[in-house]
């Protein structure tokens, strides 16, 4: 099917944009101390936060498939006003300002706190910790994978689910064998997004784990504390950050056409 052109002037404010999201990013990347890049990421504290940024990451994204899947299946069968209320519970995350997440999370959780106190007395401490920041990571970006789950699975024909439950199938093997096989492109697109998110966290992370080297100073908050004292380092880190984001966007684009052979 041949699509109809679009116009000319489009031109215009297409330019425009790639300008207004180009020039920052040419311009940070023009200020990196190539020289002195292997240097600046080996030094300790950069170290220590790279790896604790892919360590909670990679766990907040394996809590948000065991805990947004099923969110997201429920959803996109469900329909009236608890439908509409779960939907809303799993988005506003999104739009948060993230030290208001990390407050909530801290007003819940916290020390000083009914339930945070409980679980303090009973040996489990949260507050201040590396289950903190995955918590937090979590918080804001497990409604990424629920969202792109969701309207990936509303939009699947039922025909093989029903046929596949006709023939005898169990619902668990329906969902194993037939629905998630069918939605799996969203499934690893939300779970790109949701690393993405997490990884960029900064707000709810600082405000609800502190900023502790190797222990919950993930690599947004070593970029914001470099800033101030060593902008080549804080650079450097960030272009790291940068090349992940780019891959994963790479990997979301490439999963969202379907399936890796399609071109």
């Amino acid at each position: 099917m041949i699509r109809p052109p679009l116009p000319r002037w489009l031109l215009l404010p297409v330019t425009a944009a790639v300008v207004f999201l180009g020039v920052p990013l040419v311009a940070l990347l023009a200020r990196v101390p190539w020289a002195r890049l292997p240097a600046l990421l080996s030094a300790p504290a950069a170290l220590d936060a790279f790896w604790l940024s892919l360590r909670t990451c990679a766990l907040t994204t394996l809590v948000a498939l065991v805990l947004g899947l099923p969110l997201a299946l429920l959803l996109s069968r469900g329909k009236g006003r608890w439908a509409a209320a779960g939907r809303t519970l799993a988005t506003v995350p999104m739009v948060l300002p993230p030290v208001v997440a990390g407050l909530a999370l801290l007003v819940a959780l916290g020390r000083r706190e009914p339930l945070g106190g409980w679980l303090a007395a009973s040996g489990v401490d949260v507050a201040f910790t590396t289950t903190a920041v995955v918590i937090a990571q979590t918080f804001v970006a497990m409604p990424y994978l629920v969202v792109s789950v969701e309207g990936a699975l509303r939009s699947t024909p039922d025909d093989y689910a029903i046929a596949a439950a006709t023939l005898g199938a169990s619902p668990t093997t329906v969902l194993r064998r037939v629905s998630l096989p069918l939605v799996a492109p969203a499934v690893a697109s939300g779970a790109a997004l949701a690393f993405a998110r997490a990884l960029g966290e900064f707000g709810a992370t600082l405000t609800f784990a502190g900023s502790l080297q190797g222990t919950t100073r993930t690599l947004p908050l070593e970029i914001y504390l470099q800033r101030e004292v060593d902008s080549d380092t804080a650079i450097a880190l960030s272009v790291v950050l940068i090349t992940i984001a780019a891959l994963l966007v790479a990997v979301t684009a490439r999963f969202s056409r379907g399936a890796w052979g399609q071109p």
